[in-house]
């Protein structure tokens, strides 16, 4: 299967999830700003709403929305216990964060401060927005190592990659003790350390290449 991904998205949480699970992604980096492929081909041939991640099927079928394409990789693998099973009120719980995740974080708070459009004091309200959750947020995790029962989940793997964008904002989570030490540990496993190796190494590559397109 190939993943469609971008070096700063919020892709990295389906390719956190496929290393969980033992899956081989082929991964085509994305140019989100030109919305070119690698080899600079338009990427809207690929997906037509010009969004990542993208996960491509052996048979060729597409798949988009980071959300639907960890809960379909998870049920490829239902022993590996990072989506619970159908009709258990833990696979609900789990939909619900990635909900929260994808709207109260993801688009209503980060998305604006990543606009360089945004008006200023949207982006203040954006803020303050982000901050009421990410507050919610730190108390949900008071006596919590996971956001769901005692297994890493796909809501993990969504929650770390958005709420590591107070990095990108230089937003400090010292306000925040209980996240602080959630993003330490989850940051900690395998899957995450090279996820994040890899698309580090594919920053450096890609800023070069544009580089040498804009000389």
């Amino acid at each position: 299967m190939k993943l469609y991904h971008e070096v700063r998205g919020c892709s990295l949480a389906v390719d956190i999830v496929a290393r969980e699970l033992g899956i081989d992604l082929d991964l085509e980096w994305v140019d989100m700003a030109s919305k070119r492929l690698q080899d600079g081909s338009d990427y809207h041939l690929v997906n037509s709403k010009g969004t990542v991640p993208t996960l491509e099927l052996p048979n060729g079928d597409r798949i988009s929305e980071g959300t639907v394409i960890m809960q379909y990789l998870a049920d490829l693998h239902p022993e590996r216990r990072l989506l619970p099973p159908h009709g258990s009120i833990k696979r609900l719980r789990v939909l619900e964060w990635m909900s929260f995740v994808g709207a109260d974080l993801h688009k209503g708070g980060f998305m604006p401060l990543f606009k360089a459009n945004t008006p200023p004091e949207y982006r203040e309200i954006a803020r303050q927005y982000l901050g009421r959750h990410l507050t919610w947020l730190n108390g949900q995790l008071a006596d919590r190592t996971v956001l769901v029962g005692e297994d890493f989940t796909i809501a993990d793997a969504h929650c770390y990659t958005i709420a590591m964008w107070t990095a990108a904002h230089d937003i400090s989570t010292e306000a925040w003790p209980n996240l602080t030490r959630y993003l330490k540990q989850i940051g900690s496993r395998r899957s995450v350390q090279d996820a994040e190796r890899l698309r580090t190494r594919a920053g450096q590559t890609c800023c070069h290449r544009s580089r040498r397109l804009s000389d």
